[in-house]
């Protein structure tokens, strides 16, 4: 059985990964500038294992507009244009026989509008998933309370401070959020 302050720990490391899992999905949205977490989410059919780009190359960025893959196997470079070709960027690749650049060109206003649109969708999942957690506290607290018969008041102590945490966490997605929106709107 998990006790009362170990309840609240959990949670709390929980909300934490939430809040990281979060920005790092958005790490991954383009913004104009040439940023290899773009690519974290594409997976390239590596003798016959799903493998990131990031794990068979050196991926980096040039002239503030570009990325350069280098991969570290040679005969890798078509396999991982074909990833990039296929993955959800829509960025062409240009391969040369020893590297990949990817071009980054400007974002439309159009395209900037869709951008936020997913911005703020992985910001309503982070706190779905946050409120998630703090759901299971409160069933954990409900259930520790009926096993050592803790006093009421301190029962809503902890429920109360939950809530804090909640909030805390809640907050720290929202400025996550905003900070992303700007920095894609941002021509």
């Amino acid at each position: 059985m998990v006790s009362i302050d170990e309840i609240q720990s959990i949670a709390e490391e929980k909300m934490q990964k939430a809040v990281q899992v979060t920005q790092s999905d958005m790490g991954t949205i383009r913004t104009g500038r040439a940023n290899p977490m773009l690519l974290d989410r594409v997976q390239v059919d590596y003798f016959g294992t799903p493998t990131p780009v990031n794990q068979m190359a050196n991926v980096s960025v040039q002239g503030g507009q570009t990325i350069v893959i280098q991969p570290y196997d040679k005969s890798a470079l078509g396999d991982i244009e074909k990833a990039i070709a296929h993955s959800e960027l829509n960025l062409p690749a240009n391969n040369d026989g020893t590297v990949i650049r990817i071009n980054i060109p400007p974002l439309t206003e159009e395209s900037r509008k869709e951008m936020v649109k997913l911005v703020k969708k992985m910001g309503e999942e982070g706190k779905i998933a946050i409120r998630n957690v703090r759901r299971d506290a409160f069933n954990d607290l409900d259930r520790a309370q009926k096993e050592e018969n803790l006093p009421e008041d301190a029962f809503k102590d902890r429920q109360d401070s939950l809530q804090k945490l909640t909030d805390k966490y809640t907050t720290n997605l929202e400025q996550l959020v905003g900070d992303k929106e700007k920095e894609v709107m941002a021509i």
